[in-house]
């Protein structure tokens, strides 16, 4: 997927309130931005991944949090 592409679908995603595709784009933002050595950039939409998965319950808020976490980013949190 394209950056536009990405940005679209986020967009998208926001207009909907759909919490799982957000959780994914933001993430799948976040490894990108990670992939080119860009750590604000990726811990920005891995701190958005993060917050939507706490608001929905999601399991994938574990890991989120351990990534932020080892960027010093966030305090590693019990789930």
């Amino acid at each position: 997927m394209e950056q536009e592409d990405l940005d679209t679908a986020l967009l998208a995603a926001h207009a909907a309130n759909d919490a799982s595709e957000l959780i994914r784009l933001y993430t799948m933002a976040g490894d990108r931005s990670e992939q080119r050595q860009d750590v604000d950039a990726a811990c920005f939409y891995l701190t958005h991944a993060f917050v939507f998965a706490l608001e929905a319950g999601a399991p994938e808020a574990r890991d989120l949090n351990k990534r932020l976490a080892d960027q010093g980013r966030a305090k590693l949190l019990e789930f």
